[in-house]
């Protein structure tokens, strides 16, 4: 018996203990505001920080955080990662950049259908704006059309420690941007209103010299577009 009540203790210490996932995160609401790539606005103080785990690759100490925010405009995002090398070479939007250290935002507003909106972010300031379509465990990203006036994101990047350049030795970098919900448009559930929920998730990938790095909020398996296991957003 006391083996047996030994076992029962390490699966109830473990259940309680082992990590949330399906996580839900509150989204406050704020007034529009403009963006520098360093999050120094003061409206940033109404959210609060989610540490994003780090989930594949060689064994890291850095660390990566998000806030987010929405309007009656748009969602905002602000990373910051810890980093020890920059590495990013494009230079041009629309380019590969999941190839090269980014952050990343995918935002699924209507679990009624398997289609989602995928932000990418280079430390230089380069973006990949796309509408994903996944049928079957097969997906395919869509660039935006007429991609100007209301429907254009904002985004800006800073570097501390070093060099905002390809291979620089950094402390850190940051990315702030903001993603208007003209360009989601016609997604169900937009603009969102108090109460609203969207599936979400966050990452970030680094590359080193080391091998491929990530940190992410929800686990996957792999691939970024298991869109099933998001997390969830509510709005507030």
């Amino acid at each position: 018996m006391t083996l047996f009540y030994s076992i029962l203790f390490f699966f109830v210490f473990f259940w309680q203990h082992a990590p949330k996932e399906d996580s839900t995160l509150i989204v406050k609401k704020t007034i529009d505001f403009e963006i520098d790539g360093t999050g120094s606005a003061a409206e940033w103080e109404k959210a609060s920080w989610v540490h994003l785990p780090f989930r594949h690759g060689p064994k890291s100490q850095l660390k990566t955080k998000v806030k987010t925010l929405y309007s009656e405009e748009g969602i905002y995002f602000l990373f910051e990662c810890q980093d020890e090398r920059l590495t990013a070479t494009y230079t041009e939007d629309f380019a590969k950049l999941y190839r090269e250290d980014v952050v990343e935002v995918f935002l699924w507003t209507d679990e009624q259908y398997p289609v989602y909106f995928e932000y990418e972010l280079s430390p230089l300031n380069y973006e990949l704006p796309i509408l994903i379509f996944n049928l079957n465990g097969e997906s395919s990203g869509w660039r935006p059309w007429n991609y100007e006036g209301e429907k254009r994101t904002r985004h800006a990047t800073s570097v501390t420690g070093g060099e905002e350049e390809s291979g620089s030795v950094v402390s850190g970098w940051t990315a702030e941007f903001f993603i208007p919900f003209a360009l989601l448009s016609p997604s169900q559930n937009v603009p969102p209103e108090r109460g609203t929920t969207w599936r979400a998730n966050m990452y970030r990938i680094d590359y080193d010299g080391k091998g491929f790095k990530s940190w992410q909020w929800q686990p996957t398996s792999g691939s970024f577009h298991e869109y099933k296991k998001f997390g969830t957003f509510t709005f507030e």
